[in-house]
């Protein structure tokens, strides 16, 4: 037997066994982060499991190419009205958050664990970002509706703020080994981190929904395999560029997921199924690497830094950006309590070890139990905060949700479903008043256990299920048809 036999053979189990894991996390309200965390750890050399495994460029790697994957379909999910209604509070959490946040923490940090200055902060820019992938899981698996400005400014910031954390860890790294290095050379690194990898991801967005619209492949399976390299294509070309490539990925995914192409519905469905992968395949080896008896001997130092993060640094910088982008003191609160760190803080974590700094696995411990503090107290209690705010929306305004693109004759059209809320503005009308596009029809209404063929006159109700097929380049307007512009 191979030795990469058995290799194959453990991480079938271990995913699967995360797969089968990951239905605890709505029944207990525990997120899915801590619980594929807890796999790792449980498989680990303190753990049942006895697996021995320390190799942190192994793990870099395998997070790197997760988070891709991840910050991809992070991307391929966030619609343009999203990024309308938050990109101004996103970006000012993104960037004056992120540096605020890990400033107040690493000080903190520097006299909690007395490090040096530059490691202090070190410490506060491995987990000044807050994480996409915690982020999204908990939002899907939270079982409540919260207003949507509030939602997309969580998932925009989360999907964002990570080149910043990047370059603030690779500045400082840079910083300790080269006490000479000079601000402009710290600035120049920012402006390419930041502005190659944007265009990078602008160039290689616009270039795949170019190629998508026209090139027609020999089988439908291969769709998926496309689109998601394009996303791989941008971290690598931004990263080789010396642009961030995390930041290129994410813009590619939301131009591709805002534009329209064949067999779209389950292109991207499979891109979600590679993306929970990732999260399994990243958090098991990330709980692998940690040791938890070390965990013990800086347990109490942790919980000082993870306390003063959570609710000092992150409350104290995100409290005034959230007020002045116009949103009410409450949701303030909800979304200074959302700073969920997860996988990228330790990814980061990893670096101090590759580079071999002082006090490198001091860091990654006191990170790894910071990020399970974070993740299992405002994760498990996002659901009861948005409650105690009054920020729960207890009749959602719905959304649809294409079922699928296909040719017919010379132009693409699609099937979507509409679910209706009491809230959606077409209930209680006659579908002739809707005012659909030309040559969109409502094939279908299905109403509790009855299917009903429509007509102009037929009434819409409160949880309805319409089926309309629509024109690729018309979706948006059938939604606001059936939901509104709100």
């Amino acid at each position: 037997m191979f030795a990469v036999d058995q290799i194959i053979l453990l991480s079938a189990l271990l995913a699967i066994f995360g797969v089968l894991v990951s239905k605890l996390s709505p029944r207990f309200g525990v997120p899915v982060l801590v619980l594929f965390l807890g796999v790792g750890m449980l498989a680990g050399e303190d753990g049942i499991g006895r697996i021995s495994f320390d190799n942190a460029d192994a793990a870099h790697s395998i997070g790197t190419f997760a988070l891709i994957l991840i910050l991809f379909d992070g991307g391929l999910q966030t619609s343009k009205k999203s990024i309308k209604r938050a990109w101004k509070p996103a970006a000012l959490l993104a960037s004056f958050g992120v540096v605020g946040t890990a400033a107040i923490t690493g000080v903190a940090a520097m006299y909690i664990l007395d490090l040096p200055l530059y490691l202090g902060l070190l410490l506060g820019a491995i987990v000044g970002s807050t994480d996409a992938a915690a982020v999204f899981s908990v939002m899907r698996n939270a079982g409540i509706t919260i207003p949507s400005r509030i939602k997309a400014t969580l998932e925009l910031e989360s999907a964002s703020n990570d080149p910043m954390a990047i370059f603030l860890t690779i500045g400082l790294i840079t910083l300790i080994q080269d006490s000479s290095t000079k601000a402009t050379e710290l600035a120049i690194l920012f402006v390419s981190q930041m502005g190659v990898g944007a265009i990078t991801g602008a160039v290689v967005g616009g270039l795949a929904v170019a190629l998508f619209r026209r090139v027609t492949l020999m089988a439908i399976g291969l769709y998926p395999v496309f689109v998601m390299l394009f996303g791989v294509l941008a971290f690598g070309l931004a990263s080789n560029l010396n642009g961030s490539g995390f930041l290129a990925t994410f813009i590619t995914g939301v131009i591709v997921g805002n534009s329209r192409f064949s067999y779209q519905r389950n292109t991207f469905v499979f891109i979600d199924g590679l993306a929970w992968l990732s999260q399994i395949a990243m958090f098991v080896i990330l709980g692998l690497l940690v040791t938890p008896s070390e965990l013990l001997h800086t347990w109490k130092e942790g919980l000082l830094i993870a306390v003063v993060l959570i609710f000092v640094a992150r409350p104290l910088v995100a409290m005034p950006l959230l007020l002045l982008s116009r949103f009410s003191f409450k949701a303030s609160v909800l979304i200074s309590w959302v700073g969920l760190r997860g996988s990228v803080p330790i990814i980061l974590a990893i670096f101090p070890l590759i580079f071999e700094l002082p006090s490198a696995e001091l860091i990654f411990n006191v990170v790894f139990f910071i990020v399970m503090i974070s993740a299992l107290l405002q994760g498990a209690s996002l659901p009861f905060a948005a409650r105690k705010l009054g920020l729960v929306l207890e009749n959602p305004r719905g959304e649809s949700n294409t079922l699928e693109i296909v040719k017919v004759a010379k132009d693409k059209r699609e099937l979507i479903e509409i679910v209706l809320h009491a809230r959606s503005i077409s209930t209680g009308k006659c579908i002739s008043e809707l005012g659909l596009p030309e040559d969109t029809v409502v094939a279908l209404v299905a109403r509790g256990e009855s299917t009903l063929i429509p007509k102009g006159s037929t009434v819409l109700r409160a949880e309805d299920q319409v089926f309309v097929i629509t024109k690729l380049l018309d979706k948006n307007t059938v939604e606001t048809c059936f939901y509104g512009d709100t």
